[in-house]
């Protein structure tokens, strides 16, 4: 397995050790990531440099997937092959050992990024926060710096450009949320946090403790009671999860389920990072405000 990158200068001593290779500058930087957020980030800081390939689409639950003969040849080819961490991608050791590419840069996002309780560590959704957003942008750019200097200064211009563009948006967002007052929701499994707790939402339960997990019907019960006992007015859902238990929810405490997206691309609409964090604030307040 390659090892982990966590800043510009720990790639830099990667490529001076002689464990990654610059790329020519005819030549774009193969990248291979493990989910569409992380594309989107290298695609908007990489630009016609890097050729980005997800191995996951969207649809997909990122918990359980099985990798593809397809995406072991992806991984031979890659130059830099970027993960979340914290046991988001269970199965990306075995493939990178598979691949038989110990020179191939990886960079883990997750690392130094502030965490929130969770299974293997810490929760793995931290995209879903803007403030690590931008924390991943830069070790991203930091590290397709290291590993293709020749476009060093593009990766970092493109890396301020989007910085400035996702500190735009997530003003206005902040701006539209003031007038709600009651931000209560209950979310189907715990992807939500980080986003919680950067717009100021409550998380009061979760249909399952992780993705996979099958709830009790007692679990069931004591989480419709409250809905209706605390009036929570919203059930959080996502495209990939299963939609049968939110519904049945929604019918005995008389919530609102509405269909968010953790990953780009997850619904319509939704094919950026920041059309994603735009869509799940907007749909969330309109089904806040709506209730």
């Amino acid at each position: 397995m390659g090892r982990s990158v966590v800043s510009a200068a720990a790639a830099c001593l990667a490529i001076l050790a002689g464990s990654v290779v610059p790329t020519l500058a005819s030549e774009p930087l193969n990248i291979v990531v493990t989910i569409p957020v992380l594309k989107d980030f290298a695609d908007r800081i990489g630009g016609a440099h890097v050729k980005v390939v997800s191995l996951l689409s969207g649809r997909e639950n990122e918990h359980t997937y099985s990798p593809r003969p397809s995406d072991l040849a992806a991984v031979r080819r890659a130059q830099v092959v970027i993960q979340i961490g914290l046991g988001l991608e269970v199965w990306v050791g075995a493939l990178l050992r598979n691949a038989g590419h110990p020179g191939v840069l990886v960079v883990t996002t997750s690392e130094g990024v502030e965490r929130i309780a969770g299974h293997d560590g810490g929760n793995p959704h931290i995209w879903l926060d803007p403030e690590n957003a931008r924390q991943m942008v830069r070790q991203i750019a930091g590290a397709l710096s290291a590993a293709d200097p020749a476009h060093a200064a593009d990766y970092h211009a493109n890396e301020d450009r989007y910085l400035g563009e996702l500190r735009a948006l997530e003003a206005d967002l902040l701006r539209h949320l003031r007038p709600i007052v009651d931000r209560r929701i209950v979310v189907h499994h715990p992807a939500w946090p980080y986003f919680a707790n950067r717009f100021g939402f409550q998380i009061v339960g979760e249909i399952v403790a992780q993705s996979g997990a099958e709830p009790s019907a007692r679990h069931l019960q004591a989480l419709a009671k409250t809905i209706r006992e605390e009036r929570v007015r919203v059930i959080v859902s996502e495209p990939q999860l299963n939609q049968k238990l939110p519904r049945i929810l929604a019918q005995e405490s008389g919530a609102r389920v509405v269909v968010l997206t953790a990953m780009p691309g997850g619904v319509p609409g939704t094919d950026s990072y920041l059309d994603m964090l735009r869509y799940n604030v907007l749909q969330l307040a309109q089904a806040l405000q709506a209730s």
